[in-house]
């Protein structure tokens, strides 16, 4: 019998499929969980399951070859003195040197400086390269406190406190001993090659009460002139931005489950926190309960990679966006170029996501010198560029169409919903009705 043939009369588990028989029998004989990076690979309402209604009778779209339609946004304004200026509403989410290589981050910068956005350290400190490159800078402050030192905190320009990430929510992050380097744990005042696990919780406080004093702390560490964003996970959404604002915050970052990271269980990643699609609406109408809604700006990140993404989270009323593996893409990871490494590793282009084996060869994701040599930063900040003004054309596109002449003048009434379940999350209507499930009863 030939392949063919089996295989068209053999019928495979629904409960069971082949991924599945294949992650267990690893277990059976490992004994061990998967690690991975990467975000969720599971299907979610997301985005994609929402669309815009174009101008036509009622509505007057723009010219695009004539008519502006701006796209600044400025982050901070409720506190600090010196707000981040941003020209396009898409920021690069936090990830540290360790996780990717130094010239990865330089190159994170140079993208970023091209177009006028920030970019973000991660766990692990601040590295020079990245500071040199990046005219806008964040600095995360992590429950590890690896790298932290207040000389970087002032050579920042803004302060982000990491309670939660979309992809592992209530846990913390993992660096394994094949990606501490000398340097890195030099950085970290961490042993070299041993596996570094970080707390889940920050040591300094226990609540919203105790954080209050940490981010004055902080402010006076600055002289106030740094915003104090609060980045957290996407879970019980609608309550921990309202902590969030309470405490203090200038900014709130909010990362969906189909956030990234450069390592945790897959388990973690694939079963923990909730979309980016309702959690945004979620943050809002906190924000809008506490009538903060554009005083403490809203960054949203878990999964963005086109600027209908972009468009439409603004809508929802985001005031920008951070991606994090879309960059790492349009630098050249999992890029069809190196399939022959990547068959190597016993996978293949778009399907790579061991970032914690340090393995990558693209250079990237490792701290492997000779993998990194691979990799030239000025080539893959054009590249990122490239990908953000891209990411941002199609964003004005959308709001033009729509007869804005700002991005962020994009609002709920512009969308509609594909799905019954996608109209309940984002609170729109769904598509030909003015049926929105759970409002008025109905």
């Amino acid at each position: 019998m030939s392949d063919e043939e089996l295989h068209s009369w053999l019928k495979a588990s629904a409960s069971f499929p082949r991924n599945v028989i294949a992650d267990i029998q690893r277990a059976a004989k490992t004994g061990l969980y998967d690690i991975r990076g990467y975000g969720a690979k599971r299907h979610v309402p997301s985005f994609d399951d929402l669309l815009f209604l174009g101008a036509s009778m009622s509505r007057y779209p723009l010219e695009g070859y004539r008519e502006k339609c701006s796209t600044n946004v400025t982050i901070g304004t409720r506190f600090a003195k010196k707000p981040i200026e941003l020209d396009i509403p898409i920021t690069i989410a936090g990830m540290s040197f360790g996780a990717l290589s130094a010239q990865a981050k330089e190159a994170l910068g140079r993208g970023a400086d091209a177009v006028g956005t920030s970019t973000t350290t991660g766990d692990g400190g601040m590295t020079p390269e990245e500071r040199e490159h990046s005219s806008k800078l964040i600095y995360q402050l992590l429950p590890s406190r690896y790298g932290m030192n207040p000389d970087d905190l002032r050579k920042a320009d803004a302060i982000e406190i990491v309670i939660g990430q979309g992809a592992k929510p209530g846990g913390g992050g993992m660096l394994l001993g094949q990606k501490i380097s000398e340097r890195v744990a030099g950085m970290r005042n961490l042993p070299q090659g041993i596996d570094q696990r970080s707390a889940c919780r920050h040591p300094d406080w226990t609540g919203p009460d105790d954080l209050e004093i940490k981010i004055l702390e902080l402010r006076e560490i600055t002289d106030w002139q740094k915003p104090i964003y609060i980045k957290i996970g996407a879970t019980r959404t609608y309550y921990d931005t309202m902590l969030a604002v309470k405490a203090g915050a200038d900014a709130i970052v909010l990362d969906g489950m189909q956030g990234g990271t450069a390592a945790t269980q897959d388990v973690f990643i694939e079963h923990v926190g909730i979309p980016i699609l309702p959690a945004v609406r979620l943050a809002v109408e906190a924000l809008t309960e506490m009538n903060m809604h554009r005083k403490v700006q809203l960054i949203v990140s878990g999964g963005i990679k086109s600027g209908a993404d972009v468009a439409k989270a603004l809508a929802l009323g985001a005031d920008a966006v951070s991606i994090g593996v879309a960059a790492l893409i349009a630098l050249g990871d999992n890029s069809p170029d190196l399939e022959e490494e990547y068959r190597k590793l016993g996978t293949s282009a778009g399907y790579y996501d061991d970032y914690q084996d340090g393995k990558d060869p693209a250079g990237i994701s490792t701290q492997n010198e000779e993998l990194a040599k691979r990799f030239d930063p000025i080539v893959g900040g054009q590249k990122l560029a490239n990908y953000l003004r891209v990411l941002t054309l199609e964003t004005q596109t959308l709001a033009r169409a729509c007869g804005k002449n700002h991005v962020h003048n994009l609002e709920p009434e512009d969308l509609v919903a594909l799905t019954p379940e996608a109209a309940a999350m984002a609170k729109v209507p769904l598509a030909g009705t003015d049926w929105i499930p759970g409002v008025n009863g109905m």
